[in-house]
């Protein structure tokens, strides 16, 4: 089974960030009272950005062919994550660069950011990107951090409408169907491009509904019936029978492709939601077996394990420190 501990660091992800914290701080402790740099924060090389690779592929029909395996990011390839400043503070491994471009942030309707706070305080993962950091919070801080990520971890597991896979997507095209399969999980969904409506009243299912269509050289993807189970992001958990995703497929050159969706939810949202055009690179290599262990056996993931065992000394020390004042 794959052990992938890149995970997508983006602005709506953190479960790379934790596990790092938790392998950190193990370390810290082995080590004792050792001085030395956080973990995967020496200085490399820059990263270089793959280049262009030639014209778009194109099929018979003439459409760029989006056939391929992709990787998030310019340098088209997985362990993008261990390039740079363990891949944070690196713009070539993410969809963006928040420098340069702006992503708005879903405006979701009141009801929804009251609830969203009630299930938990996702943005603390925000504050342990860098593994050295998770020490520095208030022991409460690092426990609800954890309690949040727990729930995370077993929530990877769900399927979903993905997108671009968070780690390897291979598309497959084909004159009336674009195939797509994410290495997480192996999940995968069929899409028509053969011209056929939606059903009159579509069966919500974990991926959705999805037709395509081109508009252009770009691939307009429309999907409906999207179960109100699935979640878009830590930070986007709620959803509902209403929501509407359209996603944009373009291939500018042979080793780039660009992604952009537009979510509709009116009971959901204040108004709709566009992300910023994400980038993504050819890589050649064959897409590898993942699973999520917590799917499987949660007593058998090594990633819960660590962290139920961080949070049990987390109260233990706690409990000790209250007991002494």
């Amino acid at each position: 089974m794959k052990r992938n501990l890149g995970r997508y660091l983006v602005t709506l992800a953190g479960a790379l960030a934790f596990v790092c914290v938790v392998s950190a701080c193990a370390n810290a402790q082995d080590k004792g009272n050792q001085k030395s740099a956080s973990p995967g924060y020496a200085k490399r090389a820059p990263s270089t950005p793959l280049p262009d690779g030639g014209p778009t592929p194109r099929t018979a029909d003439g459409h760029p062919d989006l056939s391929g395996h992709w990787y998030v990011g310019v340098l088209g390839k997985e362990d993008a994550l261990l390039v740079g400043s363990f891949g944070v503070n690196d713009p070539n491994v993410l969809p963006f660069d928040p420098k340069t471009t702006h992503e708005e942030k879903p405006s979701f309707q009141p009801w929804v950011i009251e609830k969203l706070k009630a299930d938990g305080n996702f943005k603390v993962l925000e504050d342990t990107r860098d593994p050295s950091s998770l020490d520095k919070l208030p022991k409460a801080d690092q426990i609800a951090a954890i309690d949040v990520e727990l729930v995370h971890l077993a929530r990877n597991c769900m399927p979903g409408v993905h997108g671009m896979g968070a780690h390897g997507t291979q598309f497959v095209q084909g004159h009336d169907f674009l195939a797509q399969v994410t290495e997480t999980n192996h999940d995968y969904r069929l899409i028509p491009l053969d011209g056929r409506p939606h059903s009159a009243d579509p069966d919500p299912s974990f991926s959705g509904e999805a037709r395509g269509h081109w508009e252009g050289d770009t691939l307009v993807v429309d999907t409906l019936g999207v179960d109100e189970r699935v979640w878009h992001s830590d930070q986007w958990r709620i959803h509902s029978d209403q929501e509407h995703i359209v996603e944009r497929f373009t291939r500018p050159s042979m080793n780039y492709l660009t992604y952009q969706v537009t979510i509709e939810d009116p009971k959901v949202l204040t108004k709709p939601w566009t992300s910023a055009p994400h980038r993504y690179t050819l890589n050649h290599e064959e897409m590898l077996e993942w699973y999520c262990p917590a799917e499987i056996h949660p007593a058998d993931d090594e990633e819960m394990r660590a962290l139920k065992a961080t949070r049990e000394r987390l109260v233990r020390e706690m409990q000790q420190e209250k007991q002494a004042k």
